[in-house]
């Protein structure tokens, strides 16, 4: 899975050390196309806050209740500029709605 299917949990797991519920992206895409980029990630982050708040979460995966949630992204490519103001935005918006929302660049395979 990656982040162009917009409708598509990735991957969720717990993490062992903390005990939190963490819903992970994948994105593997350049930023080339900056506004297309930030567009699909805007896409993919609204799918997985319906996807927990709505609590279909609990249906998919149990695990995760009474669990603190946290959206992690892992980018393939270094974050630009404007990437990094609407992940700030993303992240008051996310904590507002009682979860944490964590990225970083790092490469990974595919």
């Amino acid at each position: 899975m990656t982040i162009e299917q917009t409708r598509v949990i990735d991957m969720i797991g717990i993490d062992n050390q903390t005990g939190t519920c963490t819903l992970t992206i994948s994105d593997h895409l350049d930023w080339e196309d900056e506004l297309s980029h930030l567009y699909l990630l805007q896409e993919k982050l609204n799918s997985y806050l319906a996807f927990v708040e709505s609590e279909e979460i609990l249906e998919s995966y149990p695990e995760a209740t009474g669990r603190n949630i946290c959206f992690m992204i892992y980018f393939l490519h270094d974050i630009p500029e404007i990437a990094k103001q609407f992940l700030e935005n993303a992240r008051h918006t996310i904590s507002s709605a009682g979860f944490e929302l964590c990225f970083e660049v790092t490469p990974f395979p595919y």
